[in-house]
């Protein structure tokens, strides 16, 4: 499926912790905070009986087994916004296992879907977890980046973001600025930015060892299921779409994830998003000329702008 590179990153512990500091001055106006109970939010997608929750019914755990694993989707629909949520994933050996995270404008994967993705991709014990997000338009994806992280992500909960407005699609880790996807006003027809459709949130947990881990060499290790990843502290700051008469029909920058500020990275930003490209980028699609021999035209509009 997705093609897969293997490349050593090496991050010392310094380096580490000047990138966890500069994290938590990152992006301080952004504040979703929690949003109600995970039934106030979501509907299960399918296999109730893979879904638990704490007693508390604040932490939400979706399993995987042989038989199947389980997802499950917000209630409404959003057209831009700020979109966060902790999560844990599954420890020890993985491989095969990918937990998703994404925004899709359709309830399952139709042909002409725009798609905004956070895949986790399982690994053999003691290998790290790779990160692949991606970007669909009407159908059509194949923009894929995967990026190592700087922390153990089964260890404990972190928080996975998505900033979503006309000018820019950022994917946030702890805060820290992961992927930068621009739009650009010089195409006519636009035809790899989603921001026409609305889009529902997802997760879910399944079995892909046909090509997650190092593309289908590694298999799922089913005597080690259930496998389970974690979730809490879902936040949302976005224009809900109401038919037939949506206020998100057009940008109002009535909001601050639709204002000149949130249309750029900021300067502490940019310097952890410049951390990121030496440091955790494992594979881009805008550097592989083989697979592209001619670039897609998004490639060329830069991320710093």
């Amino acid at each position: 499926m997705e093609t897969e590179r293997r490349i050593i990153t090496s991050c010392s512990a310094m380096t580490a912790l000047f990138l966890f500091m500069t994290a938590l001055m990152a992006s301080s106006s952004i504040a979703a905070t929690p949003t109600q109970s995970f039934e106030d939010n979501f509907n299960i997608m399918w296999s109730e009986n893979h879904f638990t929750t704490s007693d508390d019914g604040e932490i939400w755990n979706l399993s995987l087994d042989n038989d199947t694993g389980c997802g499950f989707q917000t209630k409404h629909m959003y057209r831009f916004g700020w979109f966060s949520m902790k999560l844990k994933l599954v420890g020890g050996d993985s491989a095969g296992v990918v937990t998703a995270y994404y925004m899709c404008s359709e309830n399952g994967a139709g042909p002409e879907r725009d798609e905004i993705d956070f895949e986790f991709l399982g690994n053999r014990t003691g290998q790290p977890y790779i990160i692949q997000t991606n970007v669909y338009k009407n159908g059509t994806g194949n923009r894929e980046m995967r990026h190592s992280l700087w922390f153990d992500p089964t260890k404990d909960y972190h928080t996975y973001s998505i900033l979503w407005n006309n000018h820019q699609l950022v994917f946030f880790v702890d805060r820290v600025p992961i992927r930068v996807y621009k739009n650009s006003d010089k195409v006519p027809n636009n035809d790899f930015f989603p921001n026409q459709k609305p889009m529902y949130l997802f997760s879910s947990i399944w079995n892909a060892d046909d090509w997650a881990t190092r593309g289908g060499l590694e298999k799922t290790d089913w005597k080690k299921a259930p496998f389970v990843s974690s979730y809490k502290d879902f936040a949302v700051e976005g224009c809900r779409w109401k038919d037939p008469f949506p206020a998100c029909v057009s940008t109002t920058t009535e909001n601050w994830w639709d204002q000149y500020d949130a249309w750029h990275l900021s300067k502490t930003q940019k310097m952890d998003y410049a951390w990121v490209q030496r440091n955790l980028v494992v594979y881009d699609y805008c550097k592989d000329s083989e697979r592209f021999p001619t670039l897609p035209w998004e490639c060329s509009i830069s991320p710093w702008a």
